[in-house]
């Protein structure tokens, strides 16, 4: 069929272009070096044959020849292939090769571009590679082969970027020297650029090695030589993003993005799959009557997808309902807003106590309450109305279930964020214990989510004042500015 050499960026999966991101989805097989990363990879159809054709120093996952075979062999067999190649596919990416591989086979193809490792860790580093008042110009060279590369031509250029050089670098820096270079020009090395792992080392171009070897940094890694590299200092912006370098594991869908822009590495693990109630007959006989209640209460915007989607297969339309509405807390309320219904009432605090409390002022004696919710949840709300007077369904929208999870990708953490009681028990279920007894730190969406995890043995080290995600993440903010970490 067809052949796209794709590049993947540096490693931040934000930084994959739209149509790179469009490819993957509708690739059949995506061939992947070792520096696409797994995040960007989370963007392929689950449906497409992925192959590891990476590379490391002294570890080739199989020759050059053999990835232009599996090219041509499955776009022959009318597959759509991406070749997924870290950074750009024509720097140092042996993207030309793989082009006349494809032309000599009579393949078609195209060339996406990505963001090649320099420009990433120079945005990522706050190092500008140009800049008015030090630089005009700009020297990419790979370093994997120092005898191979005429340092008296290209030593002097104003920034020098190296690539694949960190092995190298005591050779590649004298050889500098040696050509003339000053010893005093700022360097820096950096390893995992535009990612939370991101580590970077600033030195002299004579220091550099030795400051190198003691951090036992290892590739990958790129190398900037320049006077610009001064100016990070000063505009150095990523590794100061207040969870830059956290690793955070998160139980609940929706947090990742929020997490990444603050810097963090987020492995998501979600510890609930929402699924249709096991039995729906309840649901439908609530909605049959919907007319007849005076209030409707959502305790999660998860209620209110479930009762929606219930109404949608009913005979019966919002023109029925003449409730209230009292929605738990802003997302759930958010849920009914889309739908253009006023909530009548939102407790100051997102939990079933503080909900009977802003229901007080209202007269609820032989009024008719409709509560859809999980299947299994506190009844501390249905039992306080009853005890006002009040006649409450209780009706299952919908079940939490513990979904197939895989803990091993994650090799160690610094939390572990709970969003409600289920996501704490089904993590524990999964195994997820081990992470927590190995140091992890907890961040909990509330009080009653964290008093499932104290049940459990576990202490909390961080409690959200507002009882949302946003809340979560605030008070994950909060620690790591008032803690040394």
């Amino acid at each position: 069929m067809k052949v796209y050499l794709v590049g993947a960026g540096p490693g931040d999966p934000g930084l994959l272009t739209i149509k790179g991101r469009e490819l993957l989805a509708r690739a059949d097989v995506i061939l992947h070096d070792h520096l696409a990363s797994d995040a960007v990879l989370d963007y392929a159809s689950p449906a497409a044959e992925r192959i590891y054709v990476g590379k490391k120093k002294a570890d080739h996952t199989m020759p050059q020849s053999e990835i232009a075979r599996l090219m041509i062999g499955h776009a022959r067999a009318g597959h759509l292939v991406v070749r997924l190649k870290g950074g750009d596919p024509l720097i140092f990416g042996r993207g030309g090769e793989e082009m006349e591989a494809l032309v000599e086979a009579g393949i078609p193809y195209e060339i996406v571009p990505g963001v090649t490792a320099a420009l990433g860790i120079a945005a990522y580093s706050g190092v500008p590679l140009t800049h008015r008042d030090h630089t005009s110009a700009v020297t990419f060279v790979t370093g994997h082969q120092p005898e191979q590369i005429d340092w008296s031509r290209v030593g002097h250029a104003e920034t020098l970027v190296v690539y694949m050089g960190l092995t190298a670098i005591g050779d590649i820096s004298a050889r500098l020297i040696a050509a003339g270079r000053d010893p005093a020009t700022p360097a820096m090395a950096v390893r995992w650029g535009t990612r939370p792992n991101q580590q970077t080392i600033v030195a002299t171009l004579a220091d550099l090695p030795a400051q190198v070897a003691a951090a036992q940094m290892r590739p990958p890694a790129s190398v900037i030589i320049g006077e610009v590299v001064a100016l990070r200092e000063k505009l150095n912006w990523f590794e100061k993003l207040p969870l830059f370098g956290q690793r955070i594991v998160t139980t609940r869908a929706g947090m990742a993005d929020p997490l990444r822009a603050l810097g963090a590495e987020v492995y998501e693990l979600p510890a609930i799959e929402i699924r249709p109630p096991q039995d729906p007959a309840p649901l439908a006989a609530a909605i049959a009557q919907l007319a007849s209640y005076d209030w409707l209460i959502f305790t999660s915007a998860n209620g209110v997808r479930g009762f929606l989607a219930a109404l949608d297969q009913s005979s019966v339309d919002l023109r029925q309902l003449r409730a209230r509405l009292c929605a738990i807390g802003p997302a759930t309320a958010a849920a009914l807003t889309a739908l253009h219904l006023k909530v009548d009432v939102i407790p100051e605090e997102y939990v079933a106590e503080s909900l009977v409390a802003a229901l007080k002022p209202f007269d609820l004696s032989g009024k008719r309450i409709l509560l859809p919710r999980a299947a299994v949840a506190r009844d501390v709300a249905p039992v306080a109305l009853r005890a006002r007077g009040a006649h409450v369904d209780v009706v299952e929208a919908y079940q939490t279930v513990v979904p197939p999870t895989d803990l091993s990708a994650v090799a160690a953490a610094d939390w572990v964020t709970f969003t409600s009681s289920s996501t704490v028990k089904n993590f524990l279920a999964l195994g997820g214990g081990r992470l927590l007894d190995a140091g992890a730190r907890i961040a909990s969406i509330g009080p009653v989510t964290s008093s499932t995890v104290r049940q459990h043995g576990y202490a909390v080290a961080v409690e959200a004042r507002e009882f949302t995600i946003p809340g979560v993440i605030a008070a994950l903010v909060d620690f790591r500015q008032t803690h040394s970490l």
